[in-house]
C-alpha cells in the first residue's frame, strides 16, 4: 500500500503536511530536516526540487530556490542524498516542484529514482492533467507513484469531479488564486469556496495549501477538510534560525498547540 493511502486510512483529520525546499538553507540540510519533520510530529513531507523560475511561489519560497541552486542542489543530488532515508522515516515523503527539471533528467528515470528510494508521491503544478492522463499515467503507475493534482477557487464543480475521479493519494486544495506565503486568516470567499468542496464529498481527502502559516488558521484549514499544508512559514523559519532538531521540533508544537 502507498504510504500516502496508509496514511489517510488511520487518520481521517489534523493530517499536517510540511513543504520546504532540498538542499536549503545549507546543500546538505535536507535528509535531517525530513528526519527532524517526521520525529517532531509531521504526518507527511512535501520536499521542494529547487528551480530557476518557481512562478506559483511567493518570495520566501523563490528566496530558498535561489539559494539551494546556488549551494549546488539539482535531481541527481537530491536522489542521492534521500537513498537511505527509508531506514529512518516512515511517513510519507513527496516531491514538489515544476515540470521542467523532472522533463529533464527524463520522466521514467525520475519515476524509477523516486520508487527505489521510497518516494510516494508528486506535486507538479505546471503539468496539465489531461498531458498526464494522455503521456505518463502509465509510467507514474508502473512505479506505484502518486501524481497529486491541485484544485483552486476558479475550478468549477465538473472539472473538480472530473480531476477527483483520476486522482490517487489526496487532492490539493489552493486556498487562493495568489502565489504561495503566509496570510493571516481565511477570507468569507475563501470559506465558501472551502464549504462547496466539503459538501461535493468527493471520493479523494483533501487537503488545504497556500497562506497556512500559524496554528490557528491550521486549526480552521482541518474544520475544511482533512488537513493543511505549511510551506512558507516553515522555509522562513530554516532562513532566520536553522535546521536544527530544537527548532523544528518546536516549530512543530506551535503549529499543532503542544
Amino acid at each position: 500500500m502507498n504510504r500516502i493511502d496508509k496514511l489517510f486510512k488511520e487518520k481521517q483529520s489534523n493530517i499536517l503536511s510540511v513543504y520546504f525546499t532540498a538542499g536549503y538553507p545549507l546543500l546538505d540540510s535536507t535528509p535531517g530536516i525530513i528526519k527532524a519533520l517526521s520525529e517532531s510530529g509531521a504526518d507527511m513531507v512535501e520536499v521542494g526540487i529547487p528551480f530557476s523560475d518557481p512562478m506559483a511561489d511567493g518570495h520566501v519560497i523563490q528566496r530558498s530556490n535561489e539559494k539551494a541552486l546556488q549551494n549546488g542542489m539539482n535531481l541527481k543530488l537530491l536522489f542521492s542524498q534521500l537513498s537511505n532515508i527509508r531506514k529512518e522515516v516512515e511517513i510519507p515523503i513527496l516531491l514538489m516542484g515544476y515540470l521542467n527539471p523532472v522533463m529533464q533528467f527524463g520522466v521514467e528515470n525520475f519515476c524509477r529514482c523516486c520508487k527505489e528510494i521510497g518516494i510516494d508521491g508528486v506535486i507538479l503544478p505546471d503539468l496539465p492533467p489531461m498531458v498526464y492522463l494522455e503521456e505518463y499515467i502509465s509510467v507514474f503507475e508502473k512505479y506505484n507513484i502518486y501524481n497529486i493534482l491541485l484544485i483552486s477557487p476558479q475550478s468549477d464543480n465538473a472539472r473538480i469531479r472530473a480531476l477527483d475521479k483520476i486522482s490517487r493519494g489526496f487532492i490539493y486544495m489552493v486556498s487562493s488564486s495568489s502565489v504561495t506565503g503566509a496570510k493571516g486568516s481565511f477570507s468569507d470567499e475563501q470559506i465558501t469556496y472551502f464549504n462547496r468542496l466539503k459538501a461535493m464529498k468527493l471520493k479523494n481527502p483533501r487537503l488545504i495549501g497556500f497562506g497556512i502559516s500559524n496554528r490557528l488558521i491550521f486549526k480552521s484549514a482541518c474544520k475544511f477538510a482533512n488537513g493543511g499544508i505549511i510551506g512558507s512559514a516553515f522555509v522562513k523559519m530554516l532562513g532566520d534560525e536553522g535546521a536544527s532538531y530544537v527548532l523544528v521540533k518546536k516549530f512543530i508544537e506551535t503549529i499543532r498547540g503542544l
